[in-house]
């Protein structure tokens, strides 16, 4: 799909600015490039990012790319995604489920 605005990759470098300081909720996708079932969330989050109209944020983090992240929130497995909120967890979704994804945002 050309011309969609992609998930955005944050480094552990970004992840304070872009993600705990952000003014809006952010749905952080944790994944891995060698993930089978990430993959398949692609296009649910490509969606998501195109519906945000500012309300939120969809960034992704690698966590072969970010251990320390992925151990300060507990991912034991992936995909698993976790909706922000003032740098505050509120809601995750773990494995591939995108009807979980659009109902996590929709209070947004």
């Amino acid at each position: 799909m050309d011309g969609d605005p992609e998930v955005h990759e944050v480094s552990p470098g970004e992840f304070q600015s872009t993600v705990l300081e952000s003014p809006v909720p952010v749905l952080v996708d944790f994944h891995a490039t060698w993930c089978g079932p990430c993959a398949w969330l692609d296009p649910v989050l490509g969606e998501l990012t195109r519906k945000a109209e500012g309300r939120y944020r969809v960034v992704k983090v690698d966590v072969d790319e970010a251990p320390e992240l992925a151990r300060c929130y507990r991912i034991g497995s992936v995909p698993t995604v976790v909706l922000l909120r003032d740098g505050e967890e509120v809601d995750r979704s773990v494995g591939v489920e995108p009807q979980r994804l659009h109902a996590m945002l929709e209070m947004e």
